[in-house]
């Protein structure tokens, strides 16, 4: 299929019904991400928030990629990775919009969680990770409910890729 032909496809199917479900999909997931976001921002003066011996919510500042990784002082990396998730983020769209439904529900979670921490990037320059779950000494890193988002998503299609194969 050429470019243009893409294009077509892509307007073709941008309004179907279909697909306002999945971008009203996207938009909880981002404002439900929004919302964990501001209240622990707003409502939390400690830095650390004991829950019980296995979660806390522990407000750190990421500004890597997914769990701090790739995590660089430089402006100009951050802003490289920040495009680079942007890019990343309109390809997920365009393929959610010509894909069957179960390929869209994957790609609408995915993106519905990147989109919280994009925004997060460019609003506050780094993310952030107050999810804590732990055991004893050992921390898992510190995330989102938009990463919980993106997580599972990737999971999903990672599984549905095994599925399909057999």
């Amino acid at each position: 299929m050429n470019f243009l032909n893409s294009i077509k496809v892509f307007k073709n199917n941008l309004l179907k019904k279909e697909n306002i479900f999945f971008l009203i999909l996207i938009l909880f997931i981002f404002f439900l991400d929004r919302y964990s976001k501001n209240f622990i921002l707003n409502n939390f003066s400690e830095k650390r928030f004991y829950i019980n011996d296995y979660l806390n919510f522990d407000l750190t500042w990421n500004t890597g990629i997914g769990f701090g990784l790739l995590s660089f002082d430089l402006e100009i990396i951050y802003n490289s990775i920040t495009f680079l998730i942007g890019v990343v983020i309109f390809i997920l769209f365009y393929l959610s919009i010509i894909s069957t439904k179960l390929d869209k529900l994957i790609y609408c979670i995915i993106i519905g969680g990147a989109l919280g921490n994009f925004y997060d990037r460019l609003q506050y320059k780094a993310v952030p990770d107050f999810i804590d779950l732990h055991y004893n000494n050992f921390h898992w890193f510190t995330f989102n409910v938009s990463d919980v988002f993106i997580s599972f998503g990737v999971l999903v299609f990672i599984l549905k890729g095994f599925y399909e194969k057999n």
